[in-house]
């Protein structure tokens, strides 16, 4: 997809960018590639730099409620010091590395309702301009998929999935944000628990997993949250009965009480307590983007419930792109 946008900061006659993304997929972790295109005004210009902008529209708990907003979580300058002349093409090609905590956007090519985005900005003699948003999809690392295959595996299905500005305690979280994805229970566990929230902390080592349980109550108690982490190894995917795994950990934390330790299996590091998992008080998840995937037999990926989801999460992207250029125009 290509933005193109007349430099408000230089007026009518200023240089024009687009940035080109390539169509692959990235990772969390590996390379976001494309190209920012530069076409010369009526007069020469120097470009100071050109910045791109990782961004992504977050979730933040204030004391008036929680609020949409636009977290930048990465920032690389890709080229700058020459002179664009008077109505010069240009093409500045580029490769940068995706922080290992960038939130996965799409599982299977199924699109899970997280808006990611690439802002370039053109620094000309002086000024700079936010330039324009380009959005991008980011797939799901071979830990992550195997975790998410097994819990649909499980029976358990996609509900939602959302950005949360904020830290968990306790764990090696580098983002000032984190991902949430939440799952509707199992059958066998539904009388037990109301949703399963699972959050992925990568890193170049392996990945921190933190499953957050919302338990029903009893007769004789209240509903509580159980929290616990765990780590395993990226070497480990094609190693493991993930199925197996994954049910001792979802076992495990069911069966926490308190601060009981929900402890993991297979001889893999893990540790967790019971409890809210986040540094703010009184936070808790919302809904995401009210997106819903079936989950079958075959995973969490399989199906849309009518059709609806990529629809949904097309038109969000939509607004979410144009609502952020209206206010970079209204600054201009």
């Amino acid at each position: 997809m290509v933005f193109k946008r007349l430099l408000g900061s230089m007026g009518v006659g200023g240089p024009t960018v687009d940035t080109v993304l390539d169509p692959v997929s990235a990772v969390p972790g590996g390379s976001l590639s494309g190209e920012v295109r530069l076409t010369g005004g009526r007069a020469d210009f120097d470009i100071e730099r050109i910045t791109l902008e990782l961004v992504a529209r977050v979730e933040a708990e204030t004391e008036h409620g929680e609020h949409d907003g636009v977290a930048v979580f990465e920032r690389f300058t890709v080229d700058g010091g020459f002179r664009l002349h008077e109505g010069e093409q240009r093409t500045v090609p580029f490769a940068v590395s995706l922080p290992w905590e960038t939130p996965i956007s799409e599982l299977h090519g199924q699109a899970l309702g997280i808006v990611l985005g690439v802002r370039t900005e053109l620094g000309v003699a002086g000024a700079k301009d936010k330039g324009d948003l380009d959005a991008f999809a980011v797939r799901a690392l071979p830990v992550q998929e195997a975790v998410l295959e097994a819990l649909g595996q499980l029976g358990f299905g996609f509900k939602s999935a959302d950005l949360e500005f904020g830290r968990i305690a306790g764990t090696g979280q580098q983002l000032p944000f984190y991902q949430e994805i939440e799952l509707t229970p199992a059958p066998q566990y539904a009388h037990q628990v109301n949703e399963i929230e699972v959050t992925f902390l990568a890193s170049p080592a392996g990945m921190e997993i933190v499953l957050e349980a919302d338990k029903r109550g009893g007769r004789l108690s209240g509903g509580h949250d159980a929290l616990a982490r765990y780590t395993v190894h990226h070497d480990q995917t094609d190693h493991t009965n993930w199925n197996a795994e994954v049910d001792g950990w979802i076992r495990a934390l069911l069966e926490a009480h308190g601060v009981r330790t929900a402890n993991g299996a297979h001889g893999h590091d893990s540790y967790g307590h019971a409890g809210d998992k986040h540094d703010h008080a009184g936070h808790r998840s919302g809904p995401g983007m009210g997106t819903v995937v079936a989950a079958g037999a075959a995973g969490l990926a399989v199906g849309v419930v009518g059709g609806m989801v990529a629809a949904e999460v097309v038109d969000e992207v939509g607004d979410f792109f144009e609502g952020d250029e209206d206010e970079g125009d209204d600054e201009a």
